[in-house]
């Protein structure tokens, strides 16, 4: 991110409010660019489209997904007392909340120019937050930019057509000239570090659709109750709500962005999910590329990963789940996870602080491999009864037209960020 010579609205986007960001959020659809063919709206712009420039998207990418330095963890588990509680699964957070900071997804966005992953993860701090409290926001956008690889070539291939896009969006999902982010979840993760919650509550899965408690899950009765059952199908709706809300949130932080920028856009689930990750079946619409299996008693294809970038963590990227929750370990205890003496932090003392949590030890890990691998045996999938990746919503941005606006809506469809946008942000293109 050049920080030399800031477009004027940059300023301005950092003096917006967080009060005026809430109540100015709208879905603003009609951007450069766009026409609706007929009905009570029925308009044409007579602009081009008119992509984002580099910082721009940045802007609006870190918002949904940028470092914001080290996540606090969790203090105290009855269970564990006094040792540290350990359920993290990254040492750092991001622009939106994880639940029980698992951080289980990848922001993937696309526009004219390719296809990319922000792939920050399982990254460190990129910086320490000053006496108070603040950081470098410039410095948040540069390391998020280090750390984002082109995958692609070109707008992500989804046509604006039924089945991939829902009748309402043809018309101005994904098109010419705009942003599009795309958070994914990996609910394998999600649910292996769910699985390590239960386990150290004393919890264990009980198969609900077989209706049978899962075979040997007594051997453990020294660190479980095998009485205190969480049905599998609850279990992993549980994960799928968890996960959908941290990409909600990410698309949602996104989206105040917008009001603060002055750029048109709304956060929506209106594409196909399965043509976004490319296993709709249609050779013609490869989406974001990732590997599916399809089962004649499954009712859609199951989305497992895409390698090198995102891989689940359940097979064929694992030879058996005990390799999956084992490298699920290692992310949490292994150096620079949340939980290794030597990875920095925000206390004073930051090794006494992660030196305090209990390590997994192997019949812990055997615990939590017994059912994950009874899952993947019994139902052909990880997890069994919802999707190993997930998609639920995501962020569009783009360039409003103003003159639709002002031809059908009262004064105040939009902010003055988005009518002095062009002049603050483009000077040199007016």
């Amino acid at each position: 991110m050049a920080k030399q010579n800031p477009p004027p609205g940059y300023k301005d986007m950092m003096a917006f409010s967080l009060v005026d960001a809430l109540l100015g959020r709208r879905s603003r659809r009609f951007f450069r660019g766009a026409e609706i063919p007929d009905g009570v709206f029925a308009y044409k712009s007579r602009f081009e489209p008119e992509p984002l420039s580099e910082l721009e998207k940045m802007l609006v990418v870190a918002a949904c997904g940028g470092n914001t330095s080290w996540h606090h963890m969790h203090y105290r588990a009855k269970e564990y007392a006094p040792q540290l509680s350990n359920y993290a699964g990254a040492a750092s957070g991001r622009t939106f909340p994880s639940s029980a900071g698992f951080h289980t997804s990848k922001i993937f966005f696309t526009d004219d120019e390719g296809v990319y992953v922000l792939d920050n993860r399982d990254e460190p701090a990129f910086a320490e937050r000053g006496k108070d409290g603040e950081l470098d926001f410039e410095e948040m956008v540069a390391d998020m930019q280090a750390h984002v690889t082109k995958l692609q070539d070109g707008r992500l291939k989804v046509p604006a057509e039924m089945p991939h896009v829902e009748p309402h969006n043809t018309w101005v999902a994904n098109q010419p000239g705009t942003l599009m982010v795309i958070p994914v979840a990996d609910i394998s993760l999600h649910l292996i570090l769910g699985l390590c919650y239960l386990v150290q509550n004393r919890f264990v899965l009980y198969d609900d659709i077989n209706k049978r408690s899962i075979p040997g899950i007594e051997q453990f009765s020294h660190i479980i109750d095998p009485q205190n059952v969480y049905p599998i199908t609850v279990a992993e709706q549980l994960m799928l709500a968890e996960a959908t809300a941290e990409l909600s949130t990410s698309c949602y932080a996104g989206a105040l962005m917008l009001q603060a920028m002055g750029l048109g856009g709304w956060m929506y689930d209106g594409i196909n999910p399965l043509s976004l990750l490319g296993a709709s079946g249609d050779p013609a619409v490869p989406g974001l590329g990732f590997r599916f299996d399809t089962r004649e008693d499954w009712p859609i294809p199951n989305v497992t990963g895409l390698e090198g970038v995102m891989e689940g963590f359940c097979p064929p990227h694992y030879p058996d789940m005990r390799a999956a929750v084992e490298a699920i370990v290692k992310r949490k205890f292994g150096p620079g996870g949340p939980f290794h003496p030597d990875t920095p932090g925000p206390w004073k003392d930051s090794k006494k602080v992660r030196s305090a949590a209990k390590v997994h030890d192997e019949d812990f890990i055997a615990c939590v491999t017994l059912q994950a691998q009874y899952i993947f045996d019994t139902f052909g999938k990880f997890p069994a009864t919802v999707p190993t990746m997930a998609i639920v919503t995501f962020l569009q941005a783009h360039h409003l037209d103003l003159e639709f606006y002002d031809k059908f809506y009262n004064p105040g469809a939009y902010l003055k960020t988005h009518a002095e946008h062009m002049e603050k942000w483009h000077p040199h293109d007016q």
